[in-house]
């Protein structure tokens, strides 16, 4: 799909514009970018890189883009440097060129002073957690100065960091997640299921949580209250293929996070062709349109009350499965994704006036 607007001779998309037409991320699909065949720059990529995470994942998908380009990428775990010094010291040792991060304050308040061009990404809890904090706010609107660019996953994201930091509204661009599953095709699935427990009240109805444990505190208690659940098991984080086959294998995915920048998991569902429970909030709102794409809930009954429901109307699971699958296909190409990231990481090139 085309993108909104044009491009200045040199090559770059109007200022502040989004690489699409309407409120849905939607970039160019197909072809390259003008001068996209440079050389390539050394860069060093920070992001949370928690295993099996949806920022480690995206943060894997983006470096690949940029070194598909020529680019030598750095991918390196934000949690790992304790002061901006050690960063120093990194992009010294490492001829590093240019930066790039995923997350405004976790990995973007280390890029700051160090005299190299750098991006950000946004994540989502910096938008919908930190932002709140008066601190964080002060030094990621300092990020955002600095950066000689921000890509935000929805038009939301992008309007909320316009408002909080009304002077980075210029450098702020928005580009959906890009998808492409590859389910385990050799996946033993009978084997999957009989690790899981069936409801007593209905077999053939069960949960099945699987990532990893991220915070100890909340999986105590998560643990503690599955013990006590019929017809739902804790499963541990496997290979991104294995876990696309049981998606694949799946009545619906259900996401009841209550706080996203964009939910890989959700488009990632659509694209294998299966139905999607999300909680209603906007991170989740902006990619699932109820009763479209998916069902929104606000609540443990409004939940139940909807999964009942998909369960009884084929129909509908059928409406939901084929406008989920349109949907990505169309706002969420990954080569669409490619050519925006690889634009963008030229713009990092020279000094800002080049």
């Amino acid at each position: 799909m085309g993108a909104a607007g044009g491009t200045d001779p040199a090559g770059r998309p109007p200022a502040g514009s989004a690489f699409r037409p309407r409120p849905r991320a939607r970039s160019r699909r197909g072809g390259r970018w003008p001068g996209g065949d440079g050389g390539g720059m050394r860069l060093l990529f920070l992001a949370v890189l928690r295993p099996h995470t949806g920022n480690a994942v995206t943060a894997q998908r983006v470096r690949d883009h940029l070194e598909a380009a020529g680019h030598v990428c750095l991918l390196k775990d934000a949690f790992d440097f304790d002061s901006p010094s050690e960063i120093a010291a990194l992009i010294q040792a490492e001829a590093v060129e240019a930066a790039l991060a995923l997350h405004l304050y976790r990995g973007g308040r280390l890029l700051l002073g160090h005299g190299i061009p750098f991006g950000i990404i946004f994540g989502g809890t910096d938008l919908n957690e930190d932002i709140n904090q008066g601190e964080k706010h002060q030094v990621m609107g300092t990020v955002l100065g600095e950066a000689r660019f921000a890509v935000a996953f929805t038009e939301s994201m992008k309007a909320m960091a316009r408002l909080q930091w009304p002077h980075a509204k210029g450098k702020i661009y928005v580009q959906s997640q890009g998808i492409a599953t590859a389910p385990n095709t050799a996946f033993n699935w009978d084997a999957f299921l009989q690790r899981a427990e069936w409801h007593q009240e209905e077999p053939s109805v069960y949960m099945v949580i699987v990532g990893p444990e991220v915070d100890p505190v909340f999986t105590r208690e998560v643990k503690a209250k599955v013990k006590r659940a019929t017809g739902v098991r804790l499963i541990p984080e496997m290979p991104q293929d294995d876990l696309h086959a049981v998606v694949k294998k799946c009545f619906a995915l259900v996401n009841s996070s209550v706080s996203e920048g964009m939910s890989a998991a959700i488009l990632e569902a659509m694209d294998l062709e299966v139905p999607v429970l999300a909680r209603n909030i906007p991170g989740n709102a902006a990619v699932v349109t109820h009763e479209v794409t998916g069902l929104l809930f606000s609540d443990p009954q409004e939940f139940v009350q909807l999964a009942k429901r998909l369960i009884s109307d084929p129909a509908l699971q059928k409406e939901l499965v084929a406008n989920g699958r349109r949907y990505v296909r169309m706002y969420h190409s990954w080569q669409a994704e490619r050519d925006t990231y690889q634009h963008l990481v030229r713009t990092l090139e020279g000094s800002p006036e080049d």
